[in-house]
């Protein structure tokens, strides 16, 4: 019987699904959990990571402020649903003058990697890139170099080292509004040169055939790494972003095992359709107890506010299984 690798977290945010719901994801009943305005100086907050600490939560916010500028900013939760968001944005503490150079920092991710917190982000650095810190604490937040020239974004950590490396998904792109995008792999000894890229997937048909990034950073199962990816469809009114999963072979994942065809969840509700960008639902982190198979995924609204959802593993797996086009 399949199952997740590792990872018990009994006070995972959950809800049970409801009565009239058939679909294999259902949303959190007060969603969305985090407010455009959870600071003084927030325009909104969406596209957010959130991790387990301690005895609560952790997170690094994407905060676009007043000025429309886009920052990180740090916060806690104890149950995973209400948090208090920090009203400063992070200041990276770094080696190198250079590769602080700071512009903007948006869509971060999070995850736990041997023995500390690290972050990536899509860094503003001459056009966009993937900016790399680590934290223990979530208030001192130490910067590494950028792992790639821009242009590229949606740089999602792997939760362990592969073959002996740090490994990384992310879509190449180019400076704008990218009307294109596949996912691909690479590996590092060190955090800092990264190489051995490996296309993973591209866009297909539907609600994925204009381009797609990855989401979460990949949970380790014992059939592969489940990972959840936005998608995008071009409409005759512009982008819709949707998400989906596939299943990662655990030692060469850029090997594509299973892959949906049917989205998992496209923006329905008021607060994924109407907003600062219409037409968005986009995952950025995703909770797991191993002990009972649930999840729970982080994802921002509309681009504009933060909402959570929920599944569980068997089922989900099944769901990717027989709706597969990899």
């Amino acid at each position: 019987m399949a199952k997740l690798i590792s990872g018990n977290l009994p006070n995972i945010p959950w809800q049970p699904r409801p009565r009239d719901c058939s679909d294999v994801i259902w949303r959190h009943d007060a969603n969305p959990i985090i407010p455009r305005n959870a600071t003084p100086t927030s325009n909104s907050v969406f596209n957010s990571a959130v991790v387990p600490y301690k005895d609560g939560f952790a997170g690094v916010f994407r905060c676009d402020d007043k000025v429309r500028q886009m920052h990180l900013h740090a916060g806690f939760s104890r149950d995973g649903l209400k948090f208090d968001i920090e009203p400063e944005r992070i200041q990276f503490i770094h080696d190198n003058p250079d590769a602080g150079e700071y512009e903007e920092a948006y869509d971060p991710r999070a995850c736990w990697i041997e023995d500390r917190y690290y972050v990536t982000w899509c860094n503003l650095y001459h056009g966009p890139t993937i900016g790399v810190a680590h934290t223990q604490n979530f208030k001192t937040f130490h910067q590494l170099e950028n792992a790639f020239l821009p242009h590229n974004r949606n740089g999602v950590l792997f939760p362990r080292k592969i073959n002996g490396n740090y490994a990384m998904l992310s879509r190449p792109s180019d400076t704008g509004h990218t009307a294109f995008g596949d996912i691909f792999y690479s590996e590092s000894p060190d955090l800092c040169f990264w190489g051995k890229h490996r296309f993973v997937m591209a866009p297909t048909v539907g609600w994925q055939s204009t381009k797609i990034g990855p989401g979460p950073t990949p949970i380790e199962t014992s059939e592969g790494w489940l990972v959840f990816y936005h998608g995008v469809l071009t409409s005759c009114n512009g982008f819709v972003y949707h998400y989906g999963a596939a299943l990662l072979d655990l030692d060469k994942p850029w090997k594509v095992i299973y892959r949906t065809k049917p989205y998992l969840m496209s923006p329905q509700r008021d607060y994924e359709c109407v907003g600062d960008v219409p037409n968005v639902v986009f995952p950025c982190a995703a909770l797991h107890d191993a002990a009972t198979g649930r999840i729970a995924i982080y994802y921002g609204c509309a681009d504009t506010v933060t909402s959570v959802a929920y599944t569980e593993f068997g089922e989900l797996l099944d769901f990717i299984k027989s709706n597969s086009i990899a």
